[in-house]
């Protein structure tokens, strides 16, 4: 899967987890909790959204690593397959 399927994946599930921000353009290097204010629990159920559609979990001690959508990219593209 390229990086640029695999952003499309992580927009697809964020916009499942806030249909509100639906259609807009999600920032690439601003952290995705506070641009789309969503809270730690709608966080967590998209890299749980993210784990049984890519099939790479992401441990608690990694969150800072997939803050932003190009760090989420970065992080799901070097993780996949391994």
């Amino acid at each position: 899967m390229t990086k640029e399927e695999i952003k499309k994946k992580i927009i697809e599930q964020i916009y499942e987890i806030a249909p509100e921000h639906e259609g807009e353009e999600i920032p690439e290097n601003e952290n995705i909790q506070r641009s789309l204010e969503i809270d730690s629990f709608h966080f967590l159920n998209l890299l749980t959204a993210l784990n049984e559609e890519l099939g790479v979990e992401v441990p608690e001690s990694d969150y800072s690593e997939v803050d932003t959508l190009e760090h989420m990219t970065d992080y799901f593209a070097a993780h996949m397959g391994q």
